[in-house]
């Protein structure tokens, strides 16, 4: 496979994706973005174009990052741009690979992505699934296009990313939920805001980086003293059922992710 790459749609994601490969790409990157004010903000050496079948034409990866509500559309239009062992890479949230497989043809290698916001600071994971005309090359490709903004985790079946959606994809919002309130809770006790939104999110970015080493239940038992005030604070969270409302946040979210996916496909 060579290694020309086309991004159709220059949104955040793809100005993210594109930016950190342009680092290390060996080939050519071309995005192609309607809007002048999107396309004026890629750099050499990614090229940016209007047209997005001339720019899967000159591309043998292409990387759909526009909305999921044009992606039909969109896939129609370059679709007879596409030759024999191009390799479409699909960002776009809840549009299922049977979906793309119609308006691209069955034959074309795809691989459906899930990557979460914090791929825009290179902190990214990102879930990924291949039909059956995607090669381990194709795979490889993907999965080193995808590592450009942080991590890649591989499934077997597609219903898989409704959980990944669920979990990581709308995970950062939970995240955000969690520190917002806890930036409330400080100002509450007094604390100046601009303080406690610091050591809200000091203590959030240490106990992740905590948590990526070691088991997270495990940490928590270390941290919480017989009687102390973590340990309190616990019991409270215990009292007002924290694990079964996120339980049932995350499994409504994967709910509503197939809902999405049933009527885009």
């Amino acid at each position: 496979m060579s290694n020309r790459i086309a991004f159709i749609g220059g949104g955040n994601m793809a100005f993210a994706l594109a930016s950190g490969l342009a680092k290390t790409w060996s080939g050519t990157i071309t995005v192609a973005e309607p809007v002048a004010e999107q396309r004026a903000r890629f750099e050499a050496p990614i090229r940016a174009t209007a047209d997005n079948a001339a720019a899967a034409a000159a591309a043998d990866i292409v990387v759909l990052a526009v909305k999921p509500q044009v992606v039909g559309p969109v896939a129609r239009e370059i679709a007879p741009a596409l030759g024999d062992g191009n390799l479409v890479i699909s960002i776009a949230a809840g549009v299922p690979i049977p979906a793309l497989e119609g308006w691209l043809g069955a034959a074309t290698a795809l691989v459906r992505c899930m990557p979460n916001t914090p791929a825009l600071v290179g902190a990214g994971i990102t879930g990924l699934v291949a039909n059956s005309a995607a090669s381990a090359a194709h795979r490889q490709v993907a999965e080193g296009i995808m590592q450009a903004v942080g991590e890649a985790v591989w499934f077997d079946e597609e219903r898989d990313l409704d959980a990944v959606t669920a979990l990581s994809g709308s995970g950062p919002a939970y995240f955000f939920f969690v520190i917002e309130a806890l930036i409330d809770a400080g100002r509450k006790l007094g604390l100046d805001g601009e303080v406690a939104r610091r050591l809200t999110v000091a203590t959030a970015a240490g106990a992740a980086a905590m948590a990526a080493g070691d088991d997270p239940a495990e940490l928590r038992r270390r941290v919480t003293s017989p009687g102390g005030t973590t340990e309190r604070a616990l019991s409270i969270l215990a009292e007002h059922s924290l694990s079964e409302a996120f339980a049932a946040a995350v499994a409504g979210a994967c709910e509503r992710s197939r809902e999405l996916a049933e009527e885009a496909g």
